[in-house]
């Protein structure tokens, strides 16, 4: 628990608005009406070794914000990265807990008038990369409408981490 609350509080101060929970959810404005509302995780059909379907659904305590399914995921981290595409509402990101293996996605989702959706395709992360604390997703302060992508790649025999600036909507 200790090594987890490090963990938590040297993202939140190496990445400014990044903020994670897996306890009780983690509290923004995703829905940009001014008001805070939090975001929590439930899973379905999942054992210890991932049989099942293996769902994480995340739900908001404002049930007029719609739930998303995250499949396949056994849990995982939740994250609030603050209002990435500057719409005034906060994004949600995601990173699957699995049973195997130390590549997973981070996905960035965002709230549109049709639901939630991807803010940028799913970033390929090696635990490495978070063992570094290099983070996946943060804005890019010196262009706006930007965001800095860091990402895990398998080149030349080796798990190299990279980073480039993106352009979102």
């Amino acid at each position: 628990m200790k090594k987890l609350i490090l963990t938590t509080l040297t993202f939140c101060s190496t990445l400014f608005m990044a903020q994670e929970s897996r306890d009780k959810g983690i509290l923004g404005d995703y829905d940009g009406n001014g008001t805070k509302e939090y975001a929590y995780t439930k899973v379905s059909d999942c054992t210890d070794e991932c049989d099942g379907t293996c769902e994480t659904t995340i739900y908001f305590s404002d049930k007029k914000i719609k739930p998303f399914t995250i499949s396949p995921a056994n849990n995982g981290g939740i994250y609030n990265l603050g209002d990435l595409n500057e719409d005034g509402k906060d994004e949600i990101g995601f990173y699957p807990g699995w049973c195997t293996s130390c590549w997973h996605g981070f996905h960035v989702y965002t709230l549109s008038k049709t639901g939630w959706k991807p803010l940028v395709p799913s970033i390929s992360t090696h635990c490495s990369q978070w063992e570094e604390e290099k983070f996946p997703i943060k804005k890019d302060p010196k262009k706006k409408g930007y965001v800095i992508i860091t990402s895990s790649e398998w080149e030349n025999d080796d798990i190299r981490i990279k980073s480039k600036s993106v352009k979102v909507n």
